[in-house]
């Protein structure tokens, strides 16, 4: 602490009730706080995508001003000899001399220069291919330090920015303007000729109006306020003509705003233009400013008699200025007078004024709210189209008969499915699993932290579901074979080189059974070491060449480039060397792709006995001498699938054909997948 807030700054002593220390500062005789330093994981550890959290040093000063954020330590893999600490300092800094009255958000795309000191919402940029380490870090640092701000600011301006509530756009019961007034979803405000010279009583504005001085209990102002998008509120006053505009204005999560102005002092002034900021209104929430644009929206609006000439304008709220309708809309009402013509002494009062909605017309936020939601849906359009992938992979997986009973149209569509892998699902949408999610998982329970750090990555939470699902289906094949992008990418490139005249080597039986064991060791030895240590589990992991290849795009130290093309080459030569005989999460895959249910590939008795056809054409040596198939090891490629459907390709089959043609009847007998087969 002292070095990191050297003289003329002072380290107090640490506070006995929160892990936070004082930072003092010598002023002539005396000695103040002018901020309070603390590690973020005292306060709240997150767990990071490696499931163990950032540690940040923070200085928070007494006006809720970031004076300093620091990264400790943290175990990222991205950041790990991947794109490298650069970056991750470089994100880091950006948070100086922001505030938590700030609404502090991960750019994803806004112009950042447009970022004003004071503004209600700020953007900094977030780190590619680092989304969810970034949000995590963000999360960390906003929650620990608003815990600081409640206890010793003395303010509850700060809170996180997606704990609000939201509207309820079906609760909605016809009502006059009395009933929305009675129901609380009208707020009305008077303000008398006398409450605005007693402000500038004292003042140079003082008896300036003589209107005011005349009939003091005259009215100055009366005004009406209501959330106008509030289907209760609009429905009730707009026309559905003019309801439905509003709809196709407003943006989700935007508010707008109806204010209504009777008196002699109009909600707008003569110079007002329409479109722009209200001069004599103002918002603020929790003390947080928020800008009120105006809509330029008129047509009828269903007021009394009485309010038939009042002034009315519609404001609104956009949505990342994070305006909470459960929390109470804190307004201020602002009157000017200038005395004298030339050199004008002019003096400003404000006159504040508070709306609230009824509860029954908001959903309160939940605990469980947190910024891992905006991951979610900033990210719908690749979440929709992985999804639709996955439909269309679970088809392809029920053997339709329109592709397997065609080698040429199984071809296609496999490689088309690999390139959609390698191309979206990894390179783009960045969504590899890797053994880390496992050794993640491992550290967070044994320090009883939660899982919800995975939420923050919505592909890979998708990608996890709907393989968890598939284990008891088909087993370990279905990521292995198809949605895992290094493996796609070594397929790919094994029949391109196959194509230019290379062959496989097909590694001797015995051979290939010790091999594949590997595997198993080099899983049991990272899933150790996640118990053990953190470091040496982040050492561990980097025989997965995914975060090289995948994540970074090769674009990394040469040992690490090295290792991931040497494995890419070995695949040309072995048909996915890596993933049959190293790969810890392949090893993973195969122990829990033992929870399916049954044997999904049918055989036929002469399989194995003595047709061999399958199993000499299986590239991963899947299939025994008998003929079963060992799920722990199937890729479903649909090889044999294919074979199996076509009389020009299954030896069985071409018999019976030719048999048939010689007169011959032989019966030819398929025995169908079943749960209760052994595999040899």
């Amino acid at each position: 602490m002292a070095k990191a807030f050297p003289a003329p700054l002072l380290v107090g002593e640490k506070d006995r009730d929160l892990p936070i220390w004082p930072i003092l500062k010598q002023d002539l005789t005396s000695t103040t706080v002018v901020a309070y330093a603390y590690e973020s994981i005292d306060l709240s550890p997150i767990p990071g995508f490696s499931g163990t959290p950032f540690n940040l040093l923070v200085a928070l000063d007494t006006q809720g001003q970031f004076m300093d954020v620091r990264v400790i330590s943290h175990h990222e893999p991205v950041f790990l000899d991947g794109l490298g600490q650069a970056p991750l300092m470089s994100f880091v800094d950006q948070y100086r001399g922001l505030s938590l009255k700030q609404s502090i958000k991960i750019s994803t795309g806004q112009n950042n220069a447009a970022n004003k000191t004071g503004s209600a919402n700020v953007y900094i940029d977030g780190v590619a291919k680092a989304t969810a380490s970034v949000r995590i870090l963000n999360q960390s640092l906003l929650a620990a330090s608003l815990k600081v701000a409640r206890a010793k600011l003395g303010y509850s301006e700060g809170r996180d920015p997606d704990l609000i509530a939201k509207i309820r756009p079906e609760v909605f019961q016809p009502m006059d303007w009395n009933a929305l007034v009675r129901a609380g979803l009208v707020h009305k405000f008077s303000f008398k000729n006398r409450d605005i010279n007693k402000a500038f009583a004292g003042t140079a504005g003082e008896g300036l109006d003589l209107e005011a001085d005349k009939a003091p209990d005259e009215t100055f102002t009366d005004l009406y306020a209501a959330h106008l998008n509030v289907p209760a509120v609009g429905r009730n006053l707009l026309s559905p003509e003019r309801w439905a505009y509003l709809q196709q204005r407003l943006e989700p999560g935007d508010h707008a705003l109806l204010l209504i102005s009777a008196g002699r002092y109009p909600l707008v002034s003569e110079n007002f233009v329409r479109g722009t900021v209200p001069d004599r209104i103002t918002l603020k929430q929790s003390q947080l400013p928020i800008e009120i644009r105006d809509m330029d929206l008129d047509g009828p609006l269903q007021v009394p008699a009485a309010l038939q000439d009042a002034q009315w304008r519609v404001f609104r709220v956009i949505a990342p200025a994070g305006l909470d309708p459960g929390q109470p809309l804190d307004f201020e009402l602002h009157v000017t007078r200038s005395k004298g013509l030339m050199y004008a002494e002019v003096v400003h009062k404000t006159f504040p004024f508070s709306a609230s909605l009824p509860d029954d017309y908001v959903q309160a936020a939940s605990s469980d709210q947190k910024t891992w939601r905006t991951s979610w849906t900033e990210r719908w359009p690749e979440l929709l189209v992985l999804t639709l992938g996955l439909a269309v992979l679970a088809i392809a997986l029920r053997n339709p008969p329109w592709l397997v009973r065609s080698a040429q149209r199984v071809k296609w569509f496999r490689n088309t499915y690999l390139l959609f892998t390698l191309v979206f699902i990894g390179w783009y949408a960045q969504g590899q699993l890797s053994v880390v999610n496992l050794t993640a998982v491992i550290q967070s329970v044994l320090a009883g932290r939660s899982l919800a750090f995975f939420l923050y990555d919505p592909m890979t939470v998708l990608l996890w579901a709907f393989v968890a699902v598939t284990f008891f289906v088909w087993g370990r094949g279905t990521f292995c074979g198809w949605l895992c992008p290094f493996g796609a990418l070594q397929d790919l490139v094994s029949q391109l080189t196959r194509q230019l005249g290379l062959k496989w080597l097909r590694v001797p039986a015995l051979w290939d059974q010790r091999l594949k064991r590997l595997k198993y060791v080099v899983l049991a030895a990272i899933l150790l070491s996640a118990c053990l240590s953190v470091s040496l589990t982040d050492a561990l992991v980097e025989v997965e060449p995914f975060k090289t290849s995948i994540t970074l795009n090769f674009v990394r130290a040469w040992p690490f480039v090295l290792w991931a093309v040497a494995l890419v080459v070995l695949s040309s030569f072995f048909y996915k060397g890596y993933c049959r005989y190293l790969c810890p999460l392949g090893a993973g895959m195969g122990l829990l792709g033992r929870l399916r249910r049954g044997d999904w590939i049918a055989r036929r008795s002469e399989c194995g006995q003595p047709c061999q056809r399958c199993r000499s054409d299986c590239a991963y040596q899947a299939i025994t001498p008998r003929g079963t198939v060992d799920y722990d090891e199937c890729f479903q490629c649909l090889d044999c699938v294919v074979i199996y459907e076509s009389d020009a390709l299954c030896v069985p089959l071409m018999q019976q054909k030719k048999s048939a043609r010689d007169g011959l009847v032989i019966p030819i007998v398929a025995l169908p997948a079943t749960p209760n087969r052994k595999m040899s």
